[in-house]
This record gives structure tokens, C-alpha cells and sequence, in this order.
């Protein structure tokens, strides 16, 4: 039984000069457009400001993906309304060690997803910032547990993996038929253990940008707390 009492769990990867996301795609250039030594010069003596520049794909960090990333004429971000992004009821399922690396439906069975956010916690996020999280033997849905979840019609569907597609399939099943179906996609989540199995609310809006279909996301959930 809840407290009242909400713990706020972070579920995203921070944000860092020249990281690796996704293989093959440069890291983000962090730096100033005005330092705060510049700004000096601007400002009464004792005051000064940085203003900083970040130039980055949009699939940098934890993003989310809406319809136009993967459809010409899809919904693009500033399109998507606001209320698929924030304050949805959560549902995270743990696929478990061992589990084969396609996760069919059977993973949600019996589990109620229609309008939540539906989170997989795989673990693969521990191998972030190394090499290993690229690696093609990373965790991902299969089509059937796609059109299994496509049917139920979820808010948005989000892994830990590096992506929700299997990297050898260039036919990107899990994309095509969630994105499809208007729903978005949330990747490279990290420490969804801390929500499995816990009553909570999710968080992880993106920028309203006009003709993009992807960008970085503070992906986050508001957790009940316990008696």
C-alpha cells in the first residue's frame, strides 16, 4: 500500500563529450559558445555566464523514436502529442539471465500493457561504454512479441538494449510495426531493475522538433513507495 511518499528513479544514460551510443555514429562536440572567461567582459565586474553548444545526432544517449524516424510523412516530434511521452502508467518485465536473445510474447503474457509504457529490462545496459553494448549478440523483441504488443496497443515500448531490433535484421521489425502503429520507441534505457515489479509513472519527453524523428530524451519514472 502506497505512502504517499514517490521515489524518483533516473532512466537515462548521461550525456558526455565524444561518447559512443550506437556504433557507427559520432559522439556529441560539448563545448562553449561563450565561456564564462568571455563573458566578463559583457557583465559588471563579478558577473559572468557560460553559454555552451552541443552538436550530436539525434540518437545520442536514451532517445526516443516517434513515427517520421522510420515513415516519410510519419508523425515527427513536434507532432506526437505531449501526453505519449509523460505521465504514463509503467510496466517494466525482466527477460531472465540465461533467456534466449529474441524475446517473444511470452515475456507479457498475461500482463496487462494497453495504454502503459511498457519497459524490458534485459541488463544489457551494464556493458555501457564499452565495446560489448554494440555487440550484434544484444537482447531485442521479436516480430511476434511485436504484433503481440501492436494488438494491445501500449503508449510506448522501451528496452536497455542498444536496439530494439535485431542488428543483423535490416528489415527492423520492432520499428516498423510499433512505429507503424503510432507508438513510440524508447532505447538505451538504464537501471530499469530499480522498476521491475514496482507501481510507477514514466517520464521522457523529447524537444518538440519539427521534422526530425528522433532525439535524446531525461527518461525517468515517479515510483510508488511502500508501507
Amino acid at each position: 500500500m502506497s505512502d504517499g511518499k514517490r521515489d524518483l528513479v533516473d532512466l537515462s544514460h548521461v550525456v558526455r563529450e565524444g561518447m559512443t551510443t550506437y556504433p557507427g555514429l559520432p559522439g556529441p562536440v560539448i563545448e562553449d559558445h561563450l565561456s564564462r572567461v568571455d563573458s566578463r567582459g559583457r557583465y559588471a565586474p563579478g558577473t559572468e555566464f557560460q553559454i555552451g553548444r552541443i552538436t550530436l545526432v539525434a540518437n545520442t544517449g536514451t532517445y526516443v523514436d516517434v513515427p517520421f524516424h522510420r515513415f516519410d510523412g510519419g508523425a515527427d516530434l513536434s507532432e506526437v502529442p505531449l501526453a505519449r511521452f509523460v505521465d504514463l502508467e509503467g510496466l517494466a518485465i525482466s527477460v531472465p539471465a540465461g533467456s534466449p536473445r529474441s524475446i517473444g510474447p511470452e515475456a507479457f503474457e498475461g500482463l496487462e500493457v494497453t495504454d502503459r509504457a511498457v519497459l524490458v529490462h534485459t541488463g544489457w545496459d551494464r556493458h555501457w561504454g564499452t565495446d560489448a553494448y554494440g555487440d550484434a549478440e544484444h537482447p531485442f523483441l521479436s516480430a511476434a512479441a511485436v504484433d503481440w504488443l501492436v494488438e494491445r496497443r501500449p503508449a510506448v515500448v522501451g528496452i536497455d538494449s542498444v536496439n530494439i531490433d535485431d542488428l543483423a535484421d535490416l528489415t527492423r521489425p520492432a520499428h516498423t510495426g510499433l512505429l507503424r502503429a503510432g507508438i513510440p520507441v524508447v532505447e538505451h534505457l538504464s537501471g530499469l531493475d530499480r522498476v521491475v515489479g514496482r507501481e510507477f509513472r514514466f517520464h521522457a519527453a523529447p524537444l518538440a522538433v519539427a521534422g526530425m524523428g528522433t532525439f535524446s530524451v531525461r527518461a525517468y519514472a515517479l515510483v510508488d513507495g511502500q508501507d
